[in-house]
């Protein structure tokens, strides 16, 4: 006899895999690596403000993508390098160091972008840092917690579209 699983929505599945990462964060000095969805979405800035303290390191692979999105027009290209251009002023108010490492993504890696190339770049050097990683990515926050790396995990805030209700006249 075959056993049947009950069906999971993706939000519902999404939600149980959000349970178990943790979006708090101590105020001691420590070694954070941000990738590119928290710069995004404007989170590093954030938590410095909030007290976190230490080195914040930027990969340079997410320069990259930032650098890639841009260059293609995409807005969240223009946000992310502005958000990185700010970390130069709070550095100057909060105790915290600004950082580049790592090497520009290749260009097989950029092809298998999708496929998680350019986030294996960026866990490995939270990884070579004993750094906690800063990211609003789930995939790359579970993969990240099953290769034990400490991992701050932010939910991004979702546009909500305005629904159009169409009425019909008889």
């Amino acid at each position: 006899m075959l056993a049947f699983r009950k069906k999971i929505s993706s939000q519902k599945f999404k939600r149980k895999a959000r349970r178990t990462l943790s979006s708090n964060f101590v105020k001691e000095k420590r070694n954070y690596v941000a990738d590119t969805s928290a710069i995004i979405n404007k989170f590093v800035s954030t938590l410095i403000k909030k007290g976190i303290s230490g080195r914040i390191i930027i990969p340079n692979a997410v320069m990259a993508e930032l650098e890639n999105l841009a260059n293609k027009g995409r807005e969240e290209g223009f946000l992310g390098l502005e958000e990185i251009a700010g970390f130069h002023k709070l550095k100057h108010k909060f105790p915290v160091q600004i950082y580049f490492e790592g090497t520009r993504p290749s260009e097989m890696q950029i092809r298998y972008a999708k496929g998680g190339e350019i986030d294996a770049l960026i866990r490995d050097i939270a990884r070579n840092n004993k750094a906690i990683l800063i990211t609003a990515d789930l995939v790359q926050a579970k993969t990240a917690q099953a290769y034990n790396l400490q991992v701050l995990f932010l939910k991004p805030k979702q546009k909500i579209e305005k629904k159009r209700f169409w009425f019909w006249r008889k």
